[in-house]
């Protein structure tokens, strides 16, 4: 995985997920906030919005998280997609671009949601063929994001890390680990956390996302739901410490997207993230990664 070393540096400490209820007082109050993370699809085509988020440039690291290529759609890529995801990224230059690993396209219907994938060859095939022409076009590597699961496709040949493992080495693609998705997914379809860490390469991953999850309770069967409208749950405080002390401290976003709370708990939460790497691999160590 290929990412400068001056981009790294930047993003060192936690970022949060910039929404745009918190946009003016980012830019009135410059709070100190380490990078932001936006949705590239809410700026493409939208000059008014582009603008502020020029003006947030100025001051924050940028990471955009793309939500719309569907790179796991069976079928050529959304060129003019591509084309303005590659726009949006020279005029504001983020120091990360990330991905889902997932489809949410077939032919010309989109989807509103990020729609799991069987874990097979010929699902792998079509992830490498379209990140090599994302990459390509983009000049520059990209982070896939493993997903949240409720369900398991009984044809799956590969486990989930083995599927992220081989896409790393195929196209030399990075991964953004969201822990919180790992957590949802090993309650719900029985992922072993263990296995999954010893299996995925560290230095593929280049990102981290930390978000809150709800409960759904269904024939008395609990089911986590990966809703990114809460805070981050103990439990994924502590598989991120365990993340932390395999892997090292990565840029790590705080994810926030429903039941939007004060800016000033965002800020709180990416404090939190950064003293758990403190406090697993050490102040000076984190602070230079």
């Amino acid at each position: 995985m290929r990412i400068d070393a001056s981009s790294r540096s930047s993003v060192s400490y936690p970022g949060v997920g910039l929404r745009a209820p918190h946009l003016e007082e980012i830019l009135a109050d410059r709070p100190d906030i380490a990078w932001l993370e936006v949705h590239p699809e809410n700026y493409m085509g939208d000059p008014g919005a582009l603008l502020s988020l020029e003006k947030v440039r100025e001051h924050y690291p940028l990471s955009l998280h793309g939500v719309a290529l569907s790179l796991g759609s069976v079928g050529p890529l959304d060129c003019p997609h591509l084309e303005q995801l590659k726009s949006l990224i020279e005029r504001v230059q983020p120091v990360l671009v990330s991905e889902h690993l997932s489809w949410s396209r077939a032919d010309d219907v989109h989807l509103n949601d990020l729609l799991p994938l069987p874990f097979t060859e010929e699902a792998l095939a079509t992830i490498v063929s379209h990140v090599d022409q994302v990459q390509s076009a983009l000049r520059r590597t990209i982070l896939i994001e493993n997903p949240s699961s409720y369900l398991r496709f009984r044809h799956s040949t590969l486990s989930e890390p083995e599927f992220l493992k081989e896409l790393v080495r195929r196209s030399d693609c990075g991964v953004l680990l969201d822990v919180n998705n790992l957590f949802v997914s090993a309650h719900n379809v029985g992922l072993d956390l263990s296995e999954y860490l010893r299996v995925l390469p560290p230095s593929a991953v280049g990102e981290m996302h930390l978000a809150g999850h709800a409960r759904n309770l269904g024939n008395g069967v609990a089911v986590l739901i990966d809703d990114h409208g809460s805070a981050v749950s103990e439990e994924v405080w502590s598989l991120y410490a365990e993340v932390v002390r395999r892997f090292g401290p990565r840029p790590t976003l705080i994810e926030w997207d429903t039941n939007l709370p004060a800016l000033s708990v965002l800020i709180d939460e990416a404090r939190h993230a950064q003293s758990i790497c403190a406090e697993q691999f050490g102040v000076a160590r984190a602070h230079a990664a």
